[in-house]
């Protein structure tokens, strides 16, 4: 069985509903597989690095941010 893996969906995901600007679940993830260039940006993951810890998508308020 494959490995879950954080994927952001778009859809659901405005930054500008995060503190700042600075996506919550960019902050919360310890291995930094998201990233967001700017503020108020989508974050994009690289779901390779991914360790399917879930901290980011307990984050995120808007659950935009799931595991696959």
């Amino acid at each position: 069985m494959p490995k879950k893996m954080a994927v952001v969906d778009y859809r659901q995901c405005l930054p500008d509903k995060c503190p700042n600007g600075v996506c919550l679940a960019v902050l919360a993830c310890p291995k930094k597989i998201l990233s967001q260039e700017q503020p108020y940006e989508m974050p994009d993951p690289l779901p390779t690095m991914c360790v399917g810890c879930a901290k980011c998508v307990q984050a995120c308020p808007l659950k935009a941010v799931l595991l696959v």
